[in-house]
């Protein structure tokens, strides 16, 4: 095995332990869209946990010197990716910035904040890709600065055909620590889940809105 797939089983694990991920595909939670999903993710709560929080600090570092452009700048997104790319850019003692979901009304209405030179090297930082919209509205605030986006880390994503998508527009490599598919296998491995139950969260992968509504036209 891999040492890329052992380092997102272990961070599958992480989040299944302190249930920064949740799943229940019977009883299906609701997203702020409207949708219904099987699974909720909210890694922010890695940041409670010392020790995960540095091991996954760590696994980041180590994702981000396999990079072929090492960054200058460690760029967290608002707000999932501010803690752990702080922790990240102390690591590597680099400077640290974060983006705004949108630029501040007052003051110097920044949606950059912090030292951010034209022409610098900046590796973006997010918690969770889903669509991948956010997390490209952060890298097209950066780009507007004049900087050199080198890449993108992402604790987990959904591996959604539409962030692939979106993604495939831009010259940078978007890697992440663990993923849905992975965290299924974990999920089973470690009892989280009963095998019967990971076709339910494969269909709903591959199209969530039409999930979405077959769950409730079954209701």
């Amino acid at each position: 095995m891999s040492d890329l797939k052992n380092t997102g089983l272990k961070v599958a694990e992480y989040l299944l332990q302190i249930e920064a991920v949740k799943l229940s595909p019977e009883n299906p939670f609701t997203w702020a869209s409207g949708l219904r999903s099987p699974i909720y993710c909210d890694n922010r709560k890695i940041l409670s946990y010392p020790e995960i929080r540095k091991n996954i600090a760590i696994a980041f570092q180590q994702v981000i010197q396999s990079f072929e452009v090492q960054p200058e700048i460690i760029a967290g997104v608002a707000t999932g990716g501010i803690g752990i790319g702080a922790l990240v850019a102390d690591i590597m003692n680099l400077p640290f910035i974060y983006v705004r979901s949108e630029a501040k009304k007052h003051g110097l209405n920044n949606q950059v904040e912090g030292i951010c030179p034209e022409g610098a090297k900046v590796l973006v930082i997010e918690d969770l890709i889903s669509t991948g919209k956010s997390s490209l509205l952060a890298v097209e605030a950066l780009m507007e600065r004049k900087v050199e986006i080198t890449g993108m880390v992402a604790i987990f994503s959904y591996l959604f055909p539409e962030s692939r998508e979106k993604f495939s527009h831009y010259p940078f490599v978007v890697k992440t620590l663990s993923n849905y598919d992975i965290l299924l296998e974990q999920a089973v491995n470690s009892n989280y889940l009963a095998p019967q139950q990971i076709e339910t969260l494969r269909l709903w992968k591959n199209n969530p809105a039409e999930w979405s509504s077959n769950f409730e036209n079954k209701q």
